[in-house]
């Protein structure tokens, strides 16, 4: 006999409802976004994310989780809940890095593209990686890194 209230019932559908995506990487971001939607719709443009997992919108027009897959690692999101102790504020000082194996050329290109503001530009660089960074719309900071291929 089930004796879980219907709320928690309907969480465990909602979780339920599909597979549970693995989580790439052994640290993983999860980013509080104002409009998490369209944050996911961003980096899926800019930097080729695919989204493998997003609870529904709720009545405030809100959504709780979001997972992406980008460059073989997981980012989640999702919207401010600040009755739950999660306001929206300014991104701390914190970069989110991508480190390339080849293409970075092609990557740095999509990203400023789709609305990525280059804050240093990508340059070889003392320790010997390309490197450069940009602030996406949403005020995250992002490094890209790549050493350069040999020829």
């Amino acid at each position: 006999m089930d004796t879980k209230p219907d709320s928690d019932a309907k969480t465990e559908e909602a979780v339920q409802a599909g597979p549970m995506p693995k989580v790439l990487s052994g640290v993983t971001p999860y980013l509080s976004v104002g409009g998490a939607v369209k944050a996911s719709e961003f980096y899926q443009r800019a930097l080729g994310a695919r989204e493998v997992m997003r609870h529904p919108v709720d009545d405030k027009g809100r959504t709780m989780h979001i997972h992406l897959y980008i460059n073989d690692g997981s980012v989640m999101l999702s919207d401010p809940y600040e009755e739950y102790g999660y306001p929206l504020q300014p991104p701390q000082s914190f970069t989110l890095h991508l480190q390339l194996d080849d293409g970075i050329d092609d990557w740095w290109k999509r990203a400023v593209e789709n609305g990525m503001e280059v804050t240093m530009p990508l340059e070889l660089q003392f320790w010997g990686d390309r490197y450069g960074q940009l602030r996406d719309p949403f005020g995250i900071m992002w490094s890209f890194g790549a050493r350069p291929q040999k020829a």
